[in-house]
């Protein structure tokens, strides 16, 4: 049997160990608060009394390129959830994802239905079953209006996680996740060109290349520098920078008062991966600095209710404040709010979710598996169950280290099995 084996002691690290990778939790809270002030003074909206760009005419022409963020997002989720799948059995990735992103997500569900529905109905209306329908976080499968605007991204994360699911169900091994991530964003692309709706749908043509470029600097992490490795990286390094200057006319040109500029969308793409490779491949990696994870715990709570609150708060206090009062006001509560939610929902109950869901997946495997057989993903089938890896995506996974290849483990015990 093909397996990923462990490495002791690191990625079984507890949250906040010594053994994570604390710069990276302080640029998940970079990519989200550039989300965050793109749409606070970038995107087209009425808040303010007037258009954006007469309020903020320098800030806006910068803060229009705040929309990718969500590349930096994505490409650190590659990194991370491969980190999360790696050496874990599917139960526990299923509800190591479920426990770190329904309960922060139902509660910006919550605070932005009462928003939405009691405090501020002329933000934009709302019925209760469309907020119902967002609860199960599968609005878009239903063709039901997003909550909130930012929630587009996390259906391409969800079915981001089916893909690596359906690869852990299949085995991982070296050369499956190197196939894997070279042919992934080439057949995606093949079926956006095809006008394949449903292919399209399941393979994330425009955003593929940035999770496996993440997928495979983490595999670099792991399995050491390679030449492969490496242009496996570049290719879709270049793939998501293609894609996202292609994506930036809808993204940016037609919501903000700004034309973009490819060559700035491909440097900022490309720096996505220049600075998790840094933040991860070198010594960065050291960086010990508790604030850091601090403000990445705050990374996904904020993604979800910064925009419509954030709003509300320019809306009320705009004609009473200066803009830029207002603006640091905005950025404040919804940072409070997040905080919130994280300590008061998140904390509480993400683990107890995850526990209780991975109980009941392991207790629905040994009831259905085949007598005198163990459960696929079991310890006794190969894997070993771990601990969660996460904080979270958008801003939603937790950033743990894992020693590079060789670097303090015995290699008969922590090596990939080849096949």
């Amino acid at each position: 049997m093909v397996t990923l084996s462990s490495e002791p002691g690191r990625t079984a690290a507890r949250d906040g160990g010594p053994d994570r990778f604390r710069v990276l939790d302080g640029l998940r809270f970079v990519a989200a608060l550039s989300v965050v002030v793109f749409h606070f003074t970038a995107r087209a909206h009425e808040d303010w009394g007037t258009s954006v760009d007469r309020v903020f005419p320098t800030l806006s022409q910068y803060a229009a390129y705040g929309t990718l963020g969500v590349e930096f997002f994505f490409v650190i989720s590659g990194f991370v959830i491969l980190m999360t799948a790696w050496d874990r059995s599917l139960a526990d990735y299923t509800a190591s994802r479920i426990g770190r992103l329904f309960p922060a997500y139902w509660a910006g569900v919550a605070l932005s239905t009462l928003l939405l529905v009691v405090l501020w109905p002329e933000g934009r209306p709302v019925e209760l079953g469309e907020a119902l329908v967002n609860a199960t976080m599968l609005q878009e499968a239903w063709g039901v209006h997003r909550l909130e605007g930012v929630y587009w991204t996390l259906w391409i994360e969800l079915r981001f996680y089916l893909l690596v699911g359906v690869l852990m169900l299949v085995g991982l091994t070296r050369a499956r996740i190197v196939a894997f991530c070279v042919l992934w964003p080439v057949v995606g692309a093949m079926a956006a060109r095809a006008d394949s709706a449903l292919l399209e749908a399941v393979l994330l043509p425009t955003h593929a290349p940035l999770f496996a470029g993440g997928m495979m600097l983490y595999f670099v992490l792991r399995e050491g520098h390679s030449l492969v490795a490496w242009l496996v990286v570049g290719m879709n390094a270049v793939f998501a920078a293609h894609a996202a200057d292609r994506a930036a006319v809808g993204r940016i040109d037609e919501i903000t008062a700004v034309e973009h500029s490819s060559p700035v969308v491909w440097l900022v793409t490309l720096g996505c991966f220049a600075v998790v490779a840094a933040a991860t491949l070198t010594r960065l990696r050291e960086v010990r600095w508790r604030w850091l994870t601090v403000l990445g715990a705050l990374t996904y709570p904020l993604y979800l209710v910064h925009e419509f609150w954030g709003r509300y708060v320019i809306h009320l206090l705009t004609p009473a404040l200066p803009e830029y009062a207002v603006l640091g006001i905005a950025l404040a509560a919804t940072v409070a709010l997040a905080w919130g939610v994280h300590r008061l929902v998140e904390r509480p109950f993400a683990g107890r979710l995850r526990r209780t869901i991975l109980r009941e997946l392991q207790d629905l495997q040994r009831t259905t598996a085949p007598v005198g057989t163990a459960p696929v993903g079991s310890p006794a089938a190969g894997r070993a169950v771990r601990p969660p890896h996460g904080l979270g995506t958008p801003g939603c996974h937790g950033t743990r280290t894992a020693s590079p290849a060789g670097v303090g483990r015995d290699p008969r015990a922590s090596t990939l099995a080849r096949s």
